[in-house]
């Protein structure tokens, strides 16, 4: 029985067609995925069916249960059982679980919250989504990965028919992503529907009954499991091509060593006692890709943190060393001054200005550069963004668009451009792909080789081991704050990988 229906929806924004005459199927019980490159319209399309944008700002019809529906506002799609958990997540950390789950949708009588209640039946939520948190606990004292299973928590007390899943495992790890995957199907066997929107296509084939499949704000194809979906189909559906090799092709170059850390140690900044880096030793030649590699929690950001003029820890200690002089770095503007640049894991928190438009955000590292007698030339920064605009591909309606509005390749290429104008020699990569799509991930491994190929030395860190073979000359492991192993690309693997953390933990018991 088909559940959701909705029919040729077209949405334009500023006169640009973001979703044109869409049309999508779910049937009742099964769990949909909605697959697509950054850009395609998947957020939109879901954004349409919660009432996030109201009926009259888009053409087309929504029918729900066989009804059709007009929803003004988010509240109106709830009561209809339709629940949207969006990619950033709508908690309030500084309130307990239980006032989060029912935040807006009080346990209350006579306009007094009746506590006994809420506490008691958030308290059965949470055993529905195996989550063992008593009620009290405040949110900012839980991971992300739990985080999100108290969103389907307060989603499953708002009598949720459609469940809709917006990048849910985006910041989780391996283990809280499978947690979060078993849990959608546990909710399929009560007959909940759920819509996954997903760049991670293994979870989808691991999950779906369906995968819708949107390019450029179309409706390319809807394949079940009976057409053997496998991922080399979706991304042809998606990119519009085969993609034969997931990352190019690069001939190394690899000169002198060129950039060092001796004996790097850190220790926490609220915990003093608690060390988290211990005596790391590392080295990076001209025109290497060097990755680190190791599972969530290893401290590999908490090293690259620190090294990026200590912007994590305390009592840091040991040595950096360029081209064989020891460096003094105290300050972020002490390692931009010495040509280090560091991409964030987080692009939307840290890495950019989402309420500023792309030019300023391209700027902002070097303004030195265009400016004179501390004025900025607002002609030479036009020059500059659009220069960058042009050379990274970055797709947008114009320099002054706003890079919230951006998809999140695009964004990554903003932060990319903002410290290539830096014209740094050592980038340190910190998931530099996290959250996108397969074709625009293609692209900004195009331009980290590009990099390399000009003699700079990239210290390239992700959680994605096909990544870290796929893009690494070498590659070092780390665990528990430590480096395990090295190993060169011919020895890398997914399994000479996982064999060094494993040996670690054994010699650590």
């Amino acid at each position: 029985m088909i559940i959701l229906e909705m029919i040729n929806i077209t949405k334009q924004f500023d006169g640009v067609k973001a979703l044109e005459n869409v049309n999508l199927k779910v049937m009742s019980g099964e769990i949909h995925a909605l697959v697509g490159e950054n850009g395609a319209g998947k957020s939109t399309l879901m954004n349409v069916l919660s009432g996030v944008y109201p009926h009259g700002t888009y053409s087309g019809e929504i029918l729900f249960q066989g009804k059709n529906c007009h929803f003004r506002g988010i509240r109106d799609s709830e009561k209809e059982g339709i629940v949207i958990i969006h990619q950033e997540l709508a908690l309030i950390p500084y309130l307990s679980i239980a006032e989060n789950i029912f935040l807006g949708n009080e346990r209350a009588k006579s306009s007094v919250i009746d506590w006994d209640k809420t506490y008691n039946e958030a308290a059965k939520l949470l055993q529905k989504v195996d989550l063992e948190e008593k009620p009290d606990t405040l949110v900012k004292d839980i991971g992300v990965g739990k985080q999100q299973l108290v969103e389907i928590a307060k989603a499953l007390a708002k009598d949720v028919k459609l469940l809709i899943l917006d990048e849910p495992t985006a910041a989780l790890n391996e283990e809280d992503s499978d947690n979060l995957l078993n849990l959608l199907l546990e909710l399929k066997s009560h007959n909940i529907t759920s819509i996954l929107i997903s760049h991670k296509l293994n979870e989808v084939l691991k999950v779906a009954d369906s995968v819708t499949i949107l390019r450029d704000g179309s409706t390319i194809e809807t394949l079940t499991k009976d057409d053997a979906i496998s991922e080399d189909r979706i991304i042809k559906g998606m990119v519009g091509r085969e993609l034969v090799d997931r990352f190019p092709k690069r001939e190394p170059k690899i000169g002198e060593v060129h950039f060092e850390v001796k004996n790097w140690n850190v220790y926490d900044p609220l915990i003093s006692e608690r060390q988290v880096i211990k005596d790391v030793n590392i080295k990076v030649h001209r025109g290497e890709i060097v990755g680190i590699s190791g599972l969530m929690g290893s401290g590999r950001t908490e090293f690259a943190m620190s090294l990026f003029g200590k912007m994590y820890g305390r009592n840091i200690s040991g040595q950096v060393i360029k081209d064989g002089k020891e460096l003094t770095i105290n300050s972020v503007r002490q390692a931009i001054e010495h040509g280090m640049a560091y991409v964030t894991e987080d692009r939307k928190t840290a890495g950019l200005i989402l309420i500023d438009d792309i030019k300023h955000n391209i700027s902002l590292s070097s303004l030195k550069k265009i400016s004179k007698r501390l004025v900025i030339n607002d002609n030479q920064e036009n020059r500059v963004a659009t220069e960058y605009r042009k050379k990274l591909n970055i797709k947008s309606s114009s320099i002054f668009q706003k890079t919230s509005n951006l998809s999140g390749g695009n964004q990554q290429k903003v932060v990319l451009a903002k410290w290539i104008f830096t014209e740094p020699d050592i980038l340190i990569l910190d998931e530099p792909t996290r959250g996108i799509d397969v074709g625009a991930k293609y692209e900004i491994y195009t331009i980290i080789n590009q990099l390399a190929n000009e003699g700079k030395s990239i210290i390239f860190i992700s959680s994605e081991l096909p990544e870290i073979l796929g893009m690494c000359d070498r590659v070092y492991v780390m665990n528990e704050g430590r480096i395990v192993g090295e190993l060169d690309r011919k020895d890398a693997s997914q399994e000479s990988i996982m064999r060094c953390i494993m040996q670690s933990n054994r010699s650590v018991i």
